[in-house]
């Protein structure tokens, strides 16, 4: 652990730690004095449904994260038996059955993501990313019938508010998705034979699904296990977290930019930032308390929401990542271009107004002043050539004041894009037809 780490953890028990942060929705009885007294090992499930993790997946990797700190041992269960069959809880309608070719593919990504909060080297409680295919798959019928269904009534089942919810719907609930809840009992039960896990945790929509595994274990073996589960995020505004208009904020930088990473959480709303920075940082209470009261005396600089981009920006994608998401957000607000390429000049200026352009155009020499006229930032080239005139006008963020400017492809990023800009903010991309 670094010393960076152990400075961020300021109380005695992981469960004081949690419930500060706000993350302690319930817990079965005894888990707290249990996680006070003892090590834990303990789990928590990652559907497969995907090759990458998603932000709505971060509180989860955290909690195992922040229990292996405390010298507690995580196991990260991806579902590669259970996410062929889906989990009904949260959804109004059946999940689309994923192929074994594609749910082995996703657990390579997820397998990857995970390593990047969890230590796997650590001597004494070294974490572990396990797929409970391994013994769900292998199962028969008649076994698992016998084994564990018969320890569960259908009155049981039916009285889960996941399996309630949907029985009501129109969709209605399949006998697939109503055997989830016994096959991730018995993941639980798989887990404390195998490696004496006796914690699962999760968000607060999987509880029916925690407290089935843990009676299931007492029943079996006369042993007790526990179940703690965190809120289910959604903004101040009731949002679900994670949901943006430009879709799914994803953990592989492949799928969504470091920048645009970096972005989302610099959007977070001044209601939102005091919650996000307990939930999603390593920040301990004296650092966000000074950080929020710093913030509240000068909320225009958005202290809060740009600590809180660049903690998780940092911790999921590292420092040089980190630096460049940073210099691409100053290029939004007027920072220096030069050394920017045309794809991240694209992504930047992705939702500003854009203009297609000829390269034939610029054989001599395009004027600029007929460009602004036709991208509209200047009403006729007349007006064009007095906002020239008058320093209003930017070139890749740097002002031009030659009125009689002619445009080459040189003047172009990677000879595709230029960013023009009028007085602080009015941007227009130009980008090069067939390049």
């Amino acid at each position: 652990m670094s010393a960076a780490a152990s400075q961020s953890i300021a109380s005695d028990s992981i469960f004081d730690e949690l419930a500060w942060r706000g993350l302690v929705y319930a817990a079965s009885e005894g888990t707290e004095e249990f996680l006070r007294n003892e090590k834990a090992t303990l789990y928590i499930g990652f559907d497969p449904t995907a090759a990458s993790l998603h932000v709505g997946s971060l509180l989860q990797i955290l909690a195992l994260a922040r229990m292996q700190r405390f010298g507690h041992t995580p196991i990260g269960l991806v579902g590669g038996g259970t996410g062929m069959i889906g989990d009904p809880s949260g959804k109004t309608v059946e999940r689309q059955l994923l192929t074994p070719e594609k749910v082995a593919e996703n657990i390579e990504g997820i397998r990857e993501q995970l390593s990047r909060f969890l230590d796997f080297d650590a001597k004494s409680n070294a974490a572990r990313v396990i797929d409970n295919g391994e013994w769900l798959r292998s199962i028969g019928m008649i076994d698992f019938l016998r084994e564990v269904g018969k320890h569960f009534t259908v009155n049981y089942l039916v009285a889960k508010e996941s399996v309630k919810r949907r029985m009501e719907s129109e969709e209605g609930l399949s006998f697939t998705e109503f055997s989830y809840s016994l096959l991730q009992s018995y993941d639980f039960l798989v887990l404390h034979d195998r490696y004496g896990c006796n914690l699962q945790m999760g968000a607060s929509d999987q509880w029916g699904n925690i407290t089935a595994g843990f009676e299931l274990i007492r029943k079996l073996r006369q042993k007790r296990a526990y179940g703690l589960v965190s809120p289910l995020v959604v903004s101040a505004s009731g949002v679900k977290f994670g949901k943006t208009e430009a879709g799914t904020i994803w953990l592989d930088a492949k799928l969504t930019s470091p920048y645009k990473f970096f972005q989302f959480w610099l959007n977070t709303t001044d209601a939102d930032a005091p919650t996000y920075l307990k939930y999603f940082t390593w920040l301990a209470r004296p650092e966000i308390e000074e950080l929020m009261g710093r913030h509240g005396e000068a909320p225009g600089e958005r202290l809060a929401q740009r600590t809180l981009a660049r903690e998780l920006t940092r911790m999921l994608h590292g420092e040089t990542a980190l630096g460049q998401a940073e210099r691409s957000s100053q290029v939004l607000f007027g920072g220096e271009v030069e050394g920017l390429g045309a794809a991240e000049a694209l992504e930047i200026f992705a939702e500003v107004p854009s203009t297609s352009l000829d390269p034939s155009r610029l054989e001599g020499g395009l004027p600029l002043a007929d460009l602004l006229a036709e991208t509209g930032l200047a009403a006729s080239k007349g007006e064009a050539r007095r906002k020239i005139r008058e320093g209003g006008i930017y070139l890749n963020n740097r002002r031009e004041a030659d009125e009689k400017a002619q445009l080459s492809r040189a003047d172009f990023l990677d000879g595709q894009v230029l960013v023009l800009r009028k007085g602080r903010k009015d941007y227009h991309l130009v980008r090069l037809q067939g390049v």
